[in-house]
This record gives structure tokens, C-alpha cells and sequence, in this order.
């Protein structure tokens, strides 16, 4: 049986969650950085023929580090019960119930706090406002 958050749960993960969060998104970066060097070595070997392997091993290295890392990091989000959605964003879903059917409380790295849900079928593009108050002060 799925676990629902209420506001307040999802809320009290939010300190938790947003170290991990951003840890996510640097594992990327670093990812995104090996795979570049990698790339920009391939072409020069390409060109001149020199031998590079001593470099793109320690690349290769580099890059299991940062997917072991990512990987671990993923598992802690999963373990907490959330969703990731977007990893650059920071964007996260926590399945809730609302007027009793299953939705997602919506949240991302830089938002104080909850002030999102959506339906299961619609993603960030379909976010609505918890409540009135959030909706009058345009949130």
C-alpha cells in the first residue's frame, strides 16, 4: 500500500531532502563535465593520433564516482518516499490524497515551502494552488 503525505509530512522532509537534492544536481554537473573532457580528448586522438589513454581511464574513474554517488543519492529520495521528477530543477512529487484520489504535492529546490499539488496525469505544467490563500496572493 502506497504511503500519502499529508502537507505537513512532506513539508518535514523538505530540510532533508534538499541537501540531497542539490547533491544530485552537483553529481550531474560532474558528469556532464567528465563526458565533455571525454569528448574534447576523443577529437584530439582523432586528429594527431596520440595516445590519451592514462587520461580518459582516470575520466572513466571519475564518472563511476559520480554515478555510484548519484545512484546513492537517488535511493535516499526513494527510501524518504518521493518522486523525483526533474533533478536539475530540484523538482519533486510526494503522492497525496485530495478530496479522496491519489495526487501529487509538488515541490522544488528555491520554494519555502508545499504550495503545489497536481494530478497523477499532469506534471509540473498542471501545478494548482493548495489552497485559497496561496491562489489571492498569487503563488
Amino acid at each position: 500500500m502506497p504511503h500519502y503525505f499529508t502537507r505537513e509530512e512532506a513539508e518535514a522532509l523538505l530540510p532533508v531532502i534538499s541537501p540531497i537534492l542539490r547533491h544530485i544536481q552537483e553529481q550531474r554537473r560532474r558528469l556532464r563535465e567528465g563526458e565533455e573532457r571525454a569528448h574534447a580528448i576523443r577529437l584530439r586522438i582523432m586528429k594527431n593520433g596520440h595516445n590519451i589513454n592514462e587520461t580518459m581511464m582516470e575520466i572513466q574513474r571519475e564518472q563511476v564516482l559520480y554515478l555510484r554517488r548519484l545512484q546513492e543519492a537517488l535511493e535516499k529520495l526513494n527510501e524518504l518516499g518521493c518522486e523525483l521528477k526533474d533533478p536539475d530543477m530540484g523538482l519533486v512529487d510526494f503522492l497525496s490524497l485530495r478530496e479522496g484520489r491519489e495526487v501529487y504535492l509538488c515541490w522544488h529546490l528555491g520554494e519555502e515551502r508545499i504550495k503545489y499539488w497536481h494530478p497523477l496525469d499532469t506534471g509540473f505544467q498542471g501545478r494548482r494552488p493548495l489552497d485559497e490563500e496561496e491562489r489571492e496572493n498569487g503563488a
